[in-house]
């Protein structure tokens, strides 16, 4: 008789050379976020600022309010979104796990109880200490690669929001918001967000 599987509970119980699958993630019983990014495990950075926190908030309640009757929709991390571009869509075969800080789906069937099996057509990533090279290298790549079609990075630090838009495979920059003035969006071309609405009470 073999004996159970151990209990994932640490990461630090995991092997970093080894590949894992969204199979294997479900069974972790992790107390913080981690995120896999073609089939490696990356823990998910200290608990954000209350500077990132409030930038949450805001885009939240700005696209939230817009979105009211409209069929996309807005969701906040921790909400796990499923990427396959380069897999299938089995459990034993996504690789990719990634939890952005806000997405925009507009295709119903992409969301499940689990979150989002696909790629979302927006996703904005609030940069905290830590995690610059992640959200602007890492994820930049990886979004352009499973077809985002549009990508916000956003720094509360300087108070500055980067719009790329993905065109062919490659995203290219739409704009450096770092003033007062609208910050237009191409996945939802009737919103413009107020510059001023993104950073309120972000100190």
């Amino acid at each position: 008789m073999t004996s159970a599987a151990p209990v994932i509970t640490d990461i630090s119980q995991l092997d970093p050379s080894q590949t894992y699958s969204y199979a294997d993630y479900l069974t972790w019983k992790f107390t913080e976020f981690v995120e896999l990014i073609r089939g490696r495990v990356l823990r998910k950075m200290s608990a954000p600022t209350s500077a990132h926190q409030q930038t949450v908030t805001n885009l939240m309640v700005e696209i939230g309010q817009f979105l009211k009757r409209k069929p996309c929709r807005v969701f906040a991390a921790p909400f796990d979104v499923r990427l396959l571009r380069s897999t299938g869509n089995g459990d034993a075969q996504v690789q990719t796990v990634v939890q952005p800080d806000l997405c925009v789906i507009c295709d119903p069937s992409k969301v499940d109880k689990r979150g989002c099996l696909g790629a979302p057509d927006w996703i904005i990533e609030i940069v905290s200490p830590g995690t610059a090279t992640h959200d602007t290298k890492t994820k930049f790549d990886l979004y352009a690669e499973n077809g985002v079609g549009e990508y916000w990075i956003v720094f509360p630090g300087e108070q500055t929001i980067a719009v790329y838009v993905l065109e062919g495979e490659e995203y290219q920059p739409r704009g450096d918001y770092y003033e007062p003035g609208r910050v237009p969006t191409h996945t939802l071309p009737e919103l413009q967000l107020e510059w001023a609405d993104v950073f309120e009470h972000v100190a």
